[in-house]
């Protein structure tokens, strides 16, 4: 019966912590995609002919 090494917990915390950074980008532009878009409703609104 071989002996668990530490080397594959080590890759599957690498593989967590990647997986985090990329959902925290995700989240990131898309928090910033749906500020601009109401900035630009925003701009929209005030330019408009009345």
């Amino acid at each position: 019966m071989p002996i668990p090494s530490m080397s594959g917990r080590g890759n599957d915390e690498r593989r967590f912590e990647r997986g985090v950074a990329l959902r925290a980008g995700f989240y990131i532009f898309g928090t910033h995609v749906l500020a601009g878009f109401i900035w630009l409703l925003f701009y929209v609104g005030e330019h408009a002919h009345k």
